[in-house]
């Protein structure tokens, strides 16, 4: 039985860490930063986790 390959669109959106989490780049990081505030823009910068649900459809394709 070969090996299943990975999606490779989606190894360059999301990266699993350690505990199995999968991270993703924010929206909304684009363009028109000069409006958001600091805050908002030092938020954007880190990376979100996806909820359960999306996880598991998510770790298929990785």
């Amino acid at each position: 039985m070969p090996k299943i390959k990975s999606k490779k669109s989606a190894v360059k959106r999301f990266k699993k860490t350690a505990k199995g989490k999968i991270l993703h780049a924010r929206a909304n990081t684009g363009h028109l930063m000069r409006k958001k505030s600091s805050g908002k823009r030092r938020k954007l910068r880190r990376p979100g986790s996806l909820v359960p649900k999306e996880q598991s459809k998510i770790s298929k394709l990785l």
